[in-house]
């Protein structure tokens, strides 16, 4: 099974910038079609963004659309999550996930067997 480290979180102002990554180890990412969720304190996690396995494939929840880019490197078994103008609605802990199998529409945290413990992004002036 893969395992997953997140890193790149931390405290930003509203309207700034932060990237996300997600480290594999274990077995090669590109086996795997990865995605980002989010959860903030006793709140249910949710589905940000999702990537296939060679990249040409991306999902986006509709409250980060415009402002999350997700992108892979393959090579460097890491996946990004590109956050901009970021808003305290943001602040989370933001988990990378990863599956071996694909789903049409949008994920659910069912459809992803391996996490990592999650990184933390605070949204605040």
């Amino acid at each position: 099974q893969v395992q997953l480290v997140e890193s790149g979180g931390g405290l930003v102002q509203p309207g700034g910038s932060l990237r996300l990554s997600c480290a594999a180890s274990g077995r090669p990412l590109s086996n795997y079609v990865v995605g980002w969720f989010r959860q903030a304190p006793e709140k249910e996690r949710l589905f940000v963004a999702s990537i296939t396995w060679s990249g040409t494939g991306t999902l986006y929840a509709d409250p980060i659309k415009g402002r999350f880019t997700i992108s892979r490197d393959n090579a460097a078994n890491i996946v990004y999550l590109q956050m901009t103008n970021q808003k305290p609605e943001d602040t989370a802990g933001y988990y990378c996930a990863a599956s071996e199998s694909g789903r049409k529409g949008e994920p659910g945290v069912t459809d992803f067997n391996s996490w990592g413990r999650g990184t933390q992004v605070t949204v605040s002036s």
